[in-house]
C-alpha cells in the first residue's frame, strides 16, 4: 500500500456478509458454533460491519444475531430485514446488545420485481422506502437501505427512492447488482450518477453489493468505488447465491496491490485472509477451488520450469505479492512418518489452525496413523485431516469401523460399526456397488428420510496413495447439507462425508423442535 497519509475521504469500508447472504449459498449452512466462531475471526480480521443474519428467518438465525452481537469487541452488528415492520422490530431485538449496531432493510424497486414480486406500483413502492427507514431509525441511528434490483431500475425512480430514503434518515444507501447483471464501466456511471443527481447524496456512504453470475463481481465492487461508492459488501471465498458474491479476499488486496490506481484503504488485516477462507471453508464444507485467487491451492504454487526459473532468480518474477501479506508461509516443512508433535504444532500453526489440547492429541495421532499409509505428507493432507477433525467433534453419529467385499463377483457388501449417541451398533447390508452399500448400511442403522443429492469424490494430493476427498449433499424437506470425508481409502471417506452430512441434519432437526430418529432396535448393539 501507499505510504502516504491516509485520508477517511479514501477509506473503503468492508461490510462482510458471509454470515446471510453466504449462508443462503444452497448446502452453505453453518452450525450456531460456527457462526459465532466465523465472526470472531471477521472481528479481529478488521471488518468493519458484519452483518450476523437475517433474524426474522428462524429462531436459530434470531439466536445467532443476538448471541453475535453480545460478543462483539469492535465491528458494528447488521441484521438484515424486509420493509415489513415486523421485520425491522424483529430485527432490532436481535441486534440490541452490540455496541454499535445496524439495521439493514431492503425494497425491490426495478420494474421486474415490482410487477410480480411485490404486485406494487410505484407510488406505493417510493411511499414504504420511507416507511421502512422511518421505522428503522427509530430504533438505532445506524440505518442502511437496499434498492433490490437496483442495476435493472429505472434512474429516473431509482433516484428518488435515493434520496427519500436518505431524507428518512439512511445513512447508508446500497445500490446492489442483485442478479449480477452487470459490466464495472455501466456500475462505474451507475454509481457516480446517482451521487451527481441525488440532492442529499452527500449525507449519506454509498455501498456496493455485487453477485458474480458473470464473473465480475469484484471488478463491479472496485468500479462502484471509482464512483464514489466507500462501502463493499462482500463474503470470504466469495460464496452466496447463485454464482456467489464479490470475493473480501480479492477486493482487498487489489487495492492493497494496486494502490497505484485505487488509492483506498482498508482496515483489514490481510495476513489473516488465508486462515478466515479456510474456517469458512471447513464450516461450510465447501472446497476453495484450487486456482482461487489470493487463497487458492495454486495461488503461490510454481510448477513450470519457466516459472521455477524465474522464481528462483527473483520473487517478483512470477509473483505480484508475497504469500506472507495474505497469510501463507512460503517456506514449509517436509511432514512424515518421522516428524514429532512439534513440528506438527508448527505445521498447524503456519496452515493458520489452533487447536485445543484433546483436538491435537486426536488429530496428531490421526497424522501418524495416515504418514504410516503414506510416503509423502502434503499440507493439504494435514488440512483434510483438521479440517475433518473439528468439523465432526461433536457428532453424535461417528464412524467405528468398516469393512467391505467388492469386486466384479458380487454382490457388494458392507459391515459397519456406528457409534451412535456413545452406544456401538454394527449392521451388515449390500447394495448395487460398495457405497451403495455402506450408504445402506447408515440408512438401517439411523433411519431417515433424507435425498442424496450429490456424491463427489477427488483427491486431495497426487500419487496412487493420496487422500480422497468426498463431499456428500443430503437434502430434507427443501434444505439442503453438505459435508466432507477425507481419508486414504475412498470407501471410508465416504462413509465419513455421508455421516458429516447427517449429523449436521440431526442439529437442525433438534433445533427445529423435531425429535431425531431413534437408531433401529434391532441392529446388533455391542456397546
Amino acid at each position: 500500500m501507499t505510504t502516504t497519509a491516509k485520508s477517511e475521504k479514501d477509506r473503503v469500508v468492508i461490510f462482510d456478509t458471509t454470515l446471510r447472504d453466504g449462508e443462503q449459498c444452497p448446502g452453505a449452512t453453518m452450525t450456531h458454533e460456527e457462526k459465532l466462531e466465523v465472526a470472531e475471526l471477521l472481528d479481529d480480521m478488521g471488518v468493519d460491519i458484519i452483518e450476523a443474519g437475517f433474524p426474522i428467518a428462524s429462531e436459530g438465525d434470531f439466536a445467532a444475531v443476538h448471541e453475535i452481537a453480545t460478543r462483539a469487541k469492535n465491528a458494528v452488528i447488521c441484521g438484515l430485514s424486509r420493509a415489513a415492520f415486523k421485520d425491522i422490530d424483529r430485527c432490532a431485538e436481535a441486534i440490541k446488545p452490540a455496541k454499535r449496531k445496524r439495521i439493514h432493510t431492503f425494497l425491490s424497486t426495478s420494474p421486474v420485481h415490482m410487477k410480480y414480486k411485490l404486485q406494487k406500483e410505484p407510488h406505493e413502492v417510493l411511499d414504504m422506502v420511507i416507511a421502512q427507514v422511518t421505522r428503522a431509525r427509530g430504533h438505532t441511528d445506524d440505518v442502511e437501505w437496499s434498492a433490490e434490483d437496483a442495476t435493472r431500475t429505472e434512474h429516473d425512480f431509482l433516484c428518488r427512492c435515493v434520496e427519500a430514503a436518505i431524507k428518512a434518515g439512511a445513512t447508508t444507501i446500497n445500490i446492489p447488482d442483485t442478479v449480477g447483471y452487470t459490466v464495472p464501466e455501466e456500475y462505474f456511471r451507475l454509481i457516480k450518477m446517482l451521487r451527481d443527481r441525488v440532492p442529499n447524496s452527500d449525507q449519506a456512504r454509498f455501498s456496493v453489493h455485487c453477485h458474480n453470475d458473470l464473473g465480475m463481481a469484484v471488478a463491479n465492487s472496485l468500479a462502484g468505488v471509482n464512483g464514489g461508492a466507500r462501502q463493499i459488501e462482500c463474503t470470504i471465498n466469495g460464496i452466496g447465491e447463485r454464482a456467489g458474491n464479490a470475493a473480501l479476499e480479492e477486493a482487498v488486496m487489489a487495492i492493497n496491490v494496486r494502490n497505484d490506481v485505487l488509492p483506498f484503504w482498508t482496515g483489514i488485516n490481510a495476513t489473516m485472509l488465508t486462515r478466515a477462507s479456510k474456517l469458512v471453508s471447513a464450516a461450510t464444507s465447501f472446497p476453495v477451488q484450487f486456482n482461487k485467487a489470493i487463497v487458492g491451492r495454486n495461488a503461490f504454487a510454481h510448477e513450470s520450469g519457466i516459472h521455477q526459473d524465474g522464481m528462483l532468480k527473483h520473487t517478483q518474477t512470477y509473483e505480484i505479492m508475497t504469500p506472507e501479506t495474505v497469510g501463507v508461509k512460503q517456506t514449509s516443512l517436509v511432514m512424515g512418518k518421522h516428524s514429532g508433535r512439534h513440528a506438527f504444532v508448527h505445521k498447524l500453526e503456519e496452515l493458520g489452525y489452533k487447536l485445543g489440547d484433546n483436538q491435537l492429541e486426536d488429530a496428531f495421532t490421526r497424522f501418524k496413523a495416515l504418514a504410516d499409509r503414506k510416503k509423502q505428507i502434503y499440507d493439504e493432507d494435514i488440512e483434510a485431516l483438521v479440517d475433518e477433525e473439528i468439523a465432526h467433534a461433536q457428532d453424535r453419529v461417528k464412524l467405528v469401523s468398516l469393512s467391505v467385499i467388492a469386486g466384479t463377483r458380487g454382490p457388494q457388501r458392507a459391515t459397519m460399526k456406528l457409534d451412535i449417541d456413545g452406544r456401538g451398533m454394527l449392521e451388515e447390508c449390500e447394495g448395487n456397488g460398495p457405497v451403495d452399500a455402506i450408504f445402506n448400511c447408515i440408512k438401517t442403522l439411523v433411519p431417515h428420510e433424507a435425498v442424496l443429492e450429490l456424491y463427489q469424490v477427488h483427491a486431495v494430493t497426487e500419487g496412487t496413495d493420496a487422500q480422497a476427498e468426498v463431499s456428500v449433499r443430503l437434502a430434507e424437506k427443501g434444505r439442503s447439507v453438505t459435508a466432507r470425508g477425507a481419508d486414504p481409502d475412498t470407501l471410508v471417506a465416504s462413509a465419513k462425508a455421508y455421516l458429516g452430512a447427517l449429523n449436521k441434519l440431526m442439529v437442525r432437526r433438534q433445533r427445529g423442535g423435531v425429535a431425531v430418529s431413534e437408531s433401529r432396535v434391532h441392529s446388533t448393539d455391542v456397546g
